[in-house]
């Protein structure tokens, strides 16, 4: 590798993980063949997420609520938002996400080759949410198909593949919404009908700004968990020894040790920015209204900040940026940290060893997705 970064870098088909590992020591910004200017060190990832009035979260076409609104506009609907994702609002879901956690497990075959991320991960996200959000259950074999199908798209980079599958994401949440907004008073009593008769500035939510937000708790969660669940599973498979740690754990020892295993392998890789002028940033002069990624993964591995051959939960929490940094910090913390702990515990308590399948190692994912593609276990 030179010292001189050539402005044409394509991560296509690479495992990120290992590409941004190699490319970080020397070359803390480097420029895609998109045009896309990516951060990879953790000073420069977190000044950017911080800086927001140099970078704009305003990057998509599509309307993105909240995520993809900058200042007063950002703080209105993420009010309305947050009032879900609390504590309080929070809580009484934990029966409810044990019991579908419990009800999976026990579905499992024993003995048998099972894919940690698609049948265990997938499975326990669309349950998971679905119940949540007060979605009928019917929909679980229309979101695990969706989330195939999403997946394979994004691997394929195919621009006018990804809008198809995308709408057809929107399409089911219009199917879950607009019954509920025509049946008024007599809509069922759950969190999508109340997120439905929300307003900001004294006006309901539109149907499109309803449709963000649920697509933005949905379509990108369940594909998140999913993989989560595969990078926790193929981890504990090979380290024993951290599974008898979590059975023995608190609560709140658990939760750290899994943001320690996902600091290490975050399969949620980046988000996007545009410079609302020049910045100089990673010793690189970026101009203004410039395409930035905020890599995640690599600013989790960061050499300079993370000794990755220690594995420190408490030590390294302060520095995770697992969940973003900044006012667009993910507002699902709290709701997916409960749920990937919940279906953890569930499983270690359920079986006695979670066994990798000779001959058939864990497949990792390729850029522009993160974590594995598929995890073959044997669940005793």
């Amino acid at each position: 590798m030179t010292d001189h970064m050539p402005d044409d870098l394509s991560a296509a088909g690479r495992d990120l993980r290992a590409y941004t590992d190699e490319l970080r020591p020397k070359h803390p910004v480097v420029r895609n063949i998109k045009g896309e200017w990516v951060l990879l060190r953790h000073a420069d990832v977190l000044a950017a997420a911080l800086d927001h009035e140099r970078f704009s979260s305003q990057v998509s076409r599509y309307l993105q609520v909240p995520n993809g609104l900058d200042g007063e506009e950002h703080t209105l609907y993420r009010n309305v938002i947050e009032r879900y994702l609390t504590r309080e609002a929070v809580e009484p879901f934990v029966p409810v996400f044990t019991r579908v956690a419990h009800q999976l497990v026990a579905e499992l075959p024993k003995g048998k080759v099972l894919d940690a991320v698609n049948d265990i991960g997938a499975v326990f996200a669309v349950r998971a949410q679905c119940a949540w959000l007060g979605w009928p259950a019917e929909l679980e074999p229309k979101l695990l198909a969706w989330m195939k199908e999403n997946h394979a798209a994004t691997r394929s980079g195919d621009n006018t593949l990804m809008a198809e599958v995308a709408e057809q994401f929107d399409e089911i949440i219009r199917s879950v919404i607009q019954p509920r907004r025509a049946a008024g008073a007599s809509a069922p009593d759950d969190l999508t009908t109340r997120l439905c008769r929300e307003t900001v500035n004294g006006r309901p939510l539109t149907e499109p700004e309803l449709v963000s937000i649920l697509r933005n708790w949905t379509g990108g969660d369940l594909g998140s968990i999913a993989l989560c669940v595969g990078v926790l599973i193929a981890h504990l498979a090979q380290q024993p020894d951290l599974v008898e740690r979590i059975r023995g754990a608190s609560n709140t020892e658990a939760e750290a040790i899994i943001d320690e295993i996902l600091r290490r392998d975050n399969p949620f890789v980046s988000n996007r920015r545009v410079t609302t002028c020049p910045v100089h940033i990673g010793g690189r002069d970026i101009p203004a209204g410039a395409r930035v990624k905020l890599n995640w993964t690599s600013a989790n591995r960061d050499e300079s900040v993370f000794d990755n051959s220690r594995f420190d939960p408490q030590g390294n929490a302060a520095n995770n940026l697992l969940y973003g940094a900044g006012k667009h910090v993910c507002p699902g913390r709290l709701l997916a940290t409960w749920e990937l702990r919940i279906a953890l515990q569930t499983i270690l308590t359920s079986v006695q060893a979670i066994d990798l399948v000779p001959g058939e190692p864990p497949e990792r994912e390729v850029a522009p997705v993160g974590g594995y593609h598929r995890v073959p276990v044997v669940l005793r």
